[in-house]
């Protein structure tokens, strides 16, 4: 940009009504940059902006807002305007726009938009939420086999300029088969009179309409894709995914992992525009099934009151056991679940995994056991059997820990379900329990109680 303008500069010149020198320094700007103005003005503000953007440019700004603002804008505009927008996004950005959208507004867009436009976004909302077909864009250049590399700029020339990328086109025949990709820097190091069928690359990757589109980010990664080809059960392109949506597949993703992860039902909104009501509403269901789930923590404890009327001293060890076993098969958890995502670890290697986590466990629990021994002895002044019940429950709870951890995730996904489910709270309720069993199996042997 030529200035970085202030918001004050900025509020002053729609103060002062200058609007054809904010119009001429808008226009040295990015797209994203104005988006992000936008979204800090009062919602009259937004509008006076988004009305003095020349048509195309307001279509790529609208693309970057947030759906409230979007919605603000939309709702605010007159019908001509709102034609200008729909008409002028890519097809992907129109389509997201309209699956957010409340249904009289959803209405009042496709009422306004072209035949094409209308076309390409009934086309791409036929697909189920998350897969390839719905996150794709329509807008792609092809080619035909037996143009010339003359012939092929020609119509990028001609037919790029409304594309989402020109980077990569499409050999396609006569039944839209997709036979082959060129990249456009190859095309211009060939000879005007080289045939695009023999310079062609027909070593092709592509996914279908209903591959998840988490399988699609992780091809994206793994063969380094900038665009990718969405082909139909017949082998008919259909669309291309690029790399921008890709970005915005992985935020989602790790996103909903994340809130999963913390025990979280996941939303598709920003914390700040999410009320209060409607987050109590998505943390509620797992608060009450993991209070409910540690009500047997409690009848463990209760089962054996006696043992710790006895033995007092075994009540001021149970927090640190509890919290170092439900910590270890947290770890543990975590380790798989995100292996599991990038698909370093399949259900095929349980028993590798399981073997690795016992001898790392033993490990984990022999450092810790010895720590607390010295601990225990120096501090704590305890007798050596109340040492040996302590130090005994590390090694086997977190063994157990770890074994549990690492095996829940992947049994989670053999059946169907997200391995995210099964992370650090959800482990720490069931390692709780099986801690305190544990614990009190060992005192009972060892203090004959």
């Amino acid at each position: 940009m030529s200035k970085e303008y202030s918001m004050e500069e900025i509020r002053e010149l729609i103060d002062t009504r200058q609007y054809t020198k904010l119009r001429s320094e808008l226009m040295e700007w990015n797209e994203a940059d104005i988006a992000a103005i936008i979204e800090e003005l009062p919602n009259e503000d937004k509008i006076k902006i988004f009305r003095i953007l020349p048509k195309t440019m307001a279509a790529d700004v609208f693309a970057y807002l947030d759906i409230d603002t979007e919605q603000t804008i939309i709702t605010s505009v007159n019908d001509r305007e709102a034609a200008d927008i729909i008409n002028n996004l890519m097809a992907d950005d129109a389509t997201d726009l309209m699956e957010e959208m409340p249904a009289g507004v959803v209405k009042k867009l496709l009422a306004n938009a072209n035949s094409e436009t209308r076309r390409d976004i009934n086309h791409l909302l036929r697909y189920p939420e998350d897969s390839a077909g719905s996150i794709m864009t329509v807008e792609f250049v092809d080619l035909k086999v037996h143009l010339t590399v003359k012939e092929a700029i020609e119509r990028i020339r001609k037919v790029g300029v409304d594309k989402e990328t020109i980077n990569i086109c499409y050999v396609l025949d006569n039944e839209r088969h997709l036979l082959g990709t060129v990249a456009l820097r190859y095309l211009l190091l060939k000879e005007d009179n080289e045939i695009i069928g023999d310079i062609m690359n027909d070593n092709i990757i592509s996914v279908n309409t209903l591959t998840d589109q988490e399988e699609v980010a992780r091809l994206f990664q793994k063969y380094d894709f900038t665009t990718m080809p969405v082909v139909d059960n017949e082998n008919r392109l259909v669309g291309i995914i690029t790399i921008d949506d890709v970005v915005d597949i992985l935020q989602e993703e790790a996103t909903e992992d994340i809130e999963k992860m913390a025990a979280i039902v996941p939303t598709d909104k920003p914390y700040m525009k999410t009320g209060i009501v409607e987050t109590f509403k998505k943390r509620i269901p797992w608060l009450l099934l993991l209070m409910i789930s540690a009500t047997v923590t409690g009848g463990i404890i209760t089962h054996y009151e006696n043992a710790l009327g006895t033995y007092v001293v075994l009540t001021s060890f149970i927090p640190m056991l509890m919290d170092t076993g439900g910590n270890a098969g947290g770890q543990a958890s975590v380790t798989i679940i995100r292996g599991l995502s990038l698909n370093e670890i399949e259900f095929s290697d349980i028993v590798k995994v399981i073997w690795k986590e016992i001898r790392v466990a033993v490990l984990c629990g022999i450092t810790l056991s010895v720590t607390n021994f010295i601990k225990m002895m120096i501090v704590d002044h305890v007798s050596m059997s109340v040492a040996a019940v302590i130090c005994s429950t590390l090694v086997v709870e977190v063994t157990i820990a770890k074994v549990v951890g690492c095996t829940l995730p992947m049994l989670a996904k053999k059946v169907g379900f997200d391995p995210a489910v099964m992370a650090s709270p959800f482990i720490t309720t069931i390692v709780d329990a099986l801690s305190l069993m544990i614990y009190f199996s060992f005192a009972t042997h060892i203090l004959g109680i």
